[in-house]
């Protein structure tokens, strides 16, 4: 560790009380130039502005971060990036999952010798393997590095769930400290909360007061990049138990969710926000995810326009 570094993720106690993670997570976008290339400086901006505006951990290169459709070397590029940009400032999880365990080994082993803090591993998609393969998928993981890791549970994505029995299991193993859930099963969550030390984080942007509720240490989230300070607040209010004010914040949010999460895929939602706030010259995205079309463009601004983000949308947004 340099002089100037952050403590990592390892000096940390995992405890519920100081998550080693932080409580509100943005799982960034990487940026492209117009052309398709990856926008280093750019992504490192974003960065920056996330942690200036509340953020206390980020996640690089996951799913909206596009990950799927860069080369090793341009995720491991991002990682440098936002590593040099903000690493002394808060926790750094890199988003090294995959569906090949030797391939989410390399990512991972080269993650950790950049000096990112923890990894987010997703559950192996595509294969649908049983849950001894889940398993066995994530202990080989755990054993290649000496970071923390939290594992990524969205059947949406990959297929298949990590089962509760498969996280009670994976909970011992001293590497394995945390889930991002989006399964939103609050009942089997609360069993692992009970049974196990995981820290838990809600992987859905709408639910985080329901999972905040039942013990979820935060957010990793993807509304975060377009209202990131609205998000700090309702995670504090949790935190110091105001649930008039996290209420009232949560139903604040919901257009604000709507717009980002259910009218286009989240990378392409997020960018074409952040363009309308004056954050990105552009909205470039990777195939196969293409730009927000007219239809879905003129939803998320109907979203947003009664919503609290109404006064940071740019007069023209064509």
């Amino acid at each position: 560790m340099t002089a100037n570094a952050a403590p990592s993720s390892a000096d940390r106690p995992a405890t519920r009380a100081e998550p080693m993670f932080g409580t509100l997570l943005t799982a960034m976008i990487t940026v492209f130039a117009e052309d398709g290339a990856v926008d280093l400086d750019a992504t490192a901006g974003v960065a920056e502005q996330l942690v200036d505006d509340g953020c206390d951990g980020l996640v690089v290169c996951g799913t909206t971060g596009e990950y799927s459709t860069m080369t090793d070397e341009e995720n491991l590029s991002v990682f440098r990036a936002v590593k040099d940009a903000v690493g002394a400032r808060v926790p750094l999880l890199a988003g090294t999952g995959s569906n090949d365990t030797e391939h989410s080994r390399y990512l991972s082993r080269a993650a950790e010798e950049i000096g990112m803090d923890g990894l987010l591993i997703v559950t192996p998609y595509y294969n649908k393997p049983t849950q001894a393969g889940v398993e066995a998928h994530f202990r080989s993981l755990a054993d290649s590095v000496d970071v923390p890791i939290m594992l990524y549970d969205i059947p949406g994505r990959a297929g298949i769930p990590i089962a509760t029995e498969t996280l009670v299991s994976l909970a011992g193993h001293p590497n394995i400290v945390a889930v991002k859930d989006a399964k939103a099963d609050l009942v089997a969550a609360t069993r692992v909360l009970a049974e196990t030390d995981l820290l838990y984080y809600s992987g859905d942007d709408g639910l985080t007061l329901p999972w905040m509720s039942i013990g979820a240490a935060g957010l990793v989230g993807v509304t975060t990049h377009v209202a990131t300070a609205h998000y700090r607040r309702l995670v504090d209010a949790v935190r110091a138990q105001d649930l008039v004010t996290a209420q009232r914040i949560n139903r604040e949010l919901e257009p604000v969710v709507r717009a980002t999460m259910t009218r286009a895929p989240g990378a392409v939602a997020a960018k074409t926000i952040l363009t309308w706030q004056g954050r990105l010259p552009h909205s470039t995205v990777r195939l196969p995810h293409v730009q927000a079309t007219e239809a879905e463009a003129a939803l998320i601004r109907a979203d947003l326009e009664n919503s609290i983000l109404s006064g940071t949308i740019l007069e023209t947004i064509d």
